[in-house]
């Protein structure tokens, strides 16, 4: 709910600034970049095709309840009619004969009194299918997650290691200026400097490459989200989470939508053994009618009440539900199978976590003991008791610490996210 609040704030604040600033600066936090990238995604239009599947399926099966209207019509010979004979002739009386050739146009409205709760059952075999293609779409949707993490975070470790650079080019900096000074009091030789400049330029070249890959990756992210994300864009750096032990991916609950969809189909088998009762009325035009008497055409009608129960579904209902049980064992197979994987996934990235906080534990008394020869080293470099590849060698020492405590902060934030995508705490 909070995170909910606090995106809701940064999208008003942000259509409150000025176009120009707006332009300059965009905040992304990796919350945002989650939805974004969902609502982004081709494949999120597929919700609202299963959306109209299940309203116009819902909708064809409820007209089972409505009057149900058929027109059939038929034209025959036949090889003998009935015929009417007296044992003695009487005369005077002569009894009809009937046409061997007979015609029959009729119409019949047939209204379901009871179905056996078949269209209801329909119905909710629709929703159920319908949810069961919502969750498959929620698992495809989910995996995006994983590809926002390499992305935000490979641009926050870009980033970090420009800043770093930075420094370096600092120290650099620092070190030309002192052994400047030292050359022109004639204590040192000018190749000194020199070679300190192309360590600079060396640091240049650094930044180049980390702003060329930082850009990369905020294309990549921007086509992800589908979101313009220039060198301006501002990433905001995550806080650390503690992830719970729970599973809650979209998987658990496709399984579940799977299961529930077995539920309707075990219906479906009692429905199909049910007695159906409908009301009827037939009328039509024929000849002969209902007066087998009159051999001419004359219109007709019949009404009444129709009582049908088929018994054939009996003989395969214990091999249907037999196969119900089979597949309701499948799946319980597949989610058995989710969750060992995912319980070992999740054990491995606990683990890898923390290695990540032992590490960033030494690196910060690596850094300071590094930070310190390096101090040592540069007042040496002034006092001309080390030359340059002295002193570069320390600057560079304590550079490689930094980067290394960059690496493992930044490793250890992906994998907390990591580990709530896998356990799925980060769904909202």
């Amino acid at each position: 709910m909070i995170n909910v609040v606090k995106t809701m704030l940064i999208v008003s604040c942000w259509w409150l600034l000025p176009a120009g600033l707006q332009a300059q600066t965009r905040l992304l936090t990796i919350r945002d970049a989650y939805q974004l990238a969902r609502r982004n995604y081709p494949m999120i239009r597929q919700q609202g095709l299963i959306e109209k599947t299940r309203d116009y399926s819902v909708s064809n099966a409820a007209k089972g309840y409505f009057p149900q209207l058929t027109v059939q019509g038929q034209a025959t010979y036949q090889s003998a009619v009935t015929e009417f004979k007296l044992p003695v002739s009487v005369p005077g009386v002569e009894f009809p004969s009937i046409s061997k050739d007979q015609y029959k146009v009729y119409g019949e409205v047939n209204q379901t009194i009871y179905d056996g709760g078949n269209v209801r059952t329909q119905i909710r075999s629709h929703e159920a299918n319908a949810q069961v293609e919502t969750q498959k779409l929620e698992v495809e949707l989910y995996k995006l997650n994983d590809r926002v993490n390499q992305l935000f975070f490979g641009v926050l470790m870009l980033e970090e290691q420009l800043r770093q650079n930075e420094l370096l080019k600092k120290d650099i900096n620092l070190g030309i200026k002192k052994i400047q000074a030292l050359i022109d009091n004639g204590t040192a030789f000018k190749s000194n400097a020199n070679t300190l400049k192309a360590e600079l330029l060396k640091a240049d070249q650094r930044t180049i490459d980390l702003n060329a890959s930082r850009k990369a990756y905020l294309e990549m992210l921007g086509l992800l989200t589908g979101q313009p994300l220039g060198d301006s864009a501002v990433l905001e750096k995550p806080a650390e989470s503690a992830s719970r032990g729970e599973i809650n991916r979209p998987e658990l609950k496709l399984y579940d939508a799977q299961n529930r969809s077995l539920d309707v189909q075990s219906q479906l088998l009692d429905v199909r053994n049910r007695p159906k009762l409908n009301f009827f009325f037939q009328g039509g035009y024929g000849r002969p009618a209902l007066n087998i008497l009159n051999n001419g055409f004359d219109s007709y009608y019949l009404t009444g009440m129709r009582l049908n129960w088929s018994l054939s579904g009996l003989y395969t209902i214990k091999k249907d539900r037999e196969l119900i049980r089979n597949n309701r064992d499948a799946i319980q197979l597949q989610k058995e199978t989710f969750l060992f994987n995912t319980n070992l996934a999740a054990k491995q990235q606990n683990a890898e976590l923390g290695r990540f906080r032992q590490l960033l534990t030494t690196d910060e008394e690596i850094i300071a003991l590094r930070e310190s020869i390096k101090t040592t080293a540069a007042a040496q470099l002034e006092n001309g008791v080390i030359n340059t590849n002295d002193f570069l060698r320390e600057v560079n020492a304590e550079d490689q610490a930094r980067q290394n405590k960059i690496l493992h902060g930044i490793q250890l934030l992906m994998s907390q996210y990591s580990l709530d995508n896998t356990l799925g705490t980060n769904i909202e």
